[in-house]
């Protein structure tokens, strides 16, 4: 695998005290050696949020390995330990199925938007 051209795996936006990360297609393409650092992106904004509300949107990924879920594991370990919720929005078919055989798809909520994410976790 090749460093992507652009390194921005994930953009960070805070809707309502949600924190999104915006998963990019460039995940599909980033170097092995390269997803500690990203893990990093997404560990950084909530090693101080008391609380934190935490959506993945992969809505512009098809397919992640193994690497992704580790980094996704140490996220959801992260956010739980610190009393939170993680749900994932805008999975693929393929993606999913990845989950399904993991059994991670009964470990976080799943939502076909993020709209519809959104709404659900700042209802409860």
């Amino acid at each position: 695998m090749s460093v992507p051209e652009n390194p921005d795996v994930f953009t960070i936006e805070r809707r309502g005290g949600v924190t999104i990360f915006v998963a990019s297609p460039e995940l599909e393409r980033i170097d092995f050696a390269l997803f500690d650092e990203a893990g990093d992106i997404l560990f950084e904004p909530l090693r101080n949020d008391p609380s934190p509300l935490v959506l993945i949107d992969l809505s512009q990924v098809d397919y992640f390995g193994s690497m992704f879920v580790a980094i996704l594991l140490k996220c959801f370990k992260l956010v739980e330990s610190r009393g939170g919720m993680m749900a994932l929005c805008g999975v693929s078919p393929r993606a999913s199925e990845l989950l399904r055989v993991t059994a991670l798809a009964t470990v976080w909520p799943i939502y076909a938007t993020r709209r519809e994410a959104l709404e659900a976790m700042l209802s409860e």
